[in-house]
């Protein structure tokens, strides 16, 4: 099984993707995972892509899709892939599809999941997180037992920088402007399903699974 899942910031595809490999044990990749693995490992290519970041400049395509490519090759691919996150513009699409022509690859499904963009605004104010284990929680559906505490570990339970709601609508617009239209790049491939992301956080597994 390959897929790659499509959303606005917010959507869920991590926890939809977090739901799908418990089931079916494929790996999730998302371009930050990638990245930080890369600049970690010492890589020559997360070297390279250090360079860009340390000047606050965009790391370019070829580079994330030559870590993309040594990624895909990887053991715990063998048996499938979830792609989050990537591609983000026709142009690492269409990039995409030569480096897994090359590698002899056929994706499945193309997973987009719907949602409104008041639903991200509310749902992204509203979340927030352990600054120490990384647990997140959400003000209005899962907020910790104890205000601040991480039911978890313990660690200060925090409101990230990031989640205000100017900065969330500036990320739907780039959405919007960049992203949204893979939907109907990969809707003339013949792959596109499209998914309610309201309608829960297994809405993509069943789909997957009605669809055998």
């Amino acid at each position: 099984m390959r897929l790659i899942l499509l959303g606005a910031p917010g959507a869920g595809k991590g926890t939809q993707a977090d739901v799908v490999k418990s089931k079916y044990n494929i790996a999730h990749i998302s371009t930050g995972d990638i990245l930080r693995a890369n600049v970690k490992q010492g890589t020559e290519l997360g070297k390279l892509a250090q360079g860009y970041m340390t000047s606050g400049k965009l790391v370019p395509d070829d580079v994330i899709i030559n870590m993309m490519k040594a990624r895909l090759v990887e053991p715990d691919c063998k048996e499938g892939f979830m792609l989050d996150g990537f591609p983000r513009t026709i142009t690492q699409a269409e990039a995409l599809d030569k480096m897994l022509a090359e590698l002899g690859i056929a994706l499945d499904a193309v997973v987009s999941l719907e949602i409104d963009d008041e639903v991200v605004v509310s749902r992204l104010t509203s979340r927030r997180v352990c600054k120490q284990c990384g647990e997140i929680y959400n003000t209005i559906g899962k907020p910790s037992r104890v205000d601040g505490v991480c039911d978890k570990c313990g660690g200060e339970v925090i409101q990230r920088a990031d989640d205000n709601e100017g900065t969330i609508r500036n990320r739907l617009s780039v959405f919007h402007e960049q992203t949204a239209p893979l939907i109907e790049y990969y809707k003339k491939a013949g792959i596109l399903v499209s998914v309610d992301a309201t309608a829960g956080k297994d809405s993509v597994l069943k789909i997957i699974e009605r669809q055998g």
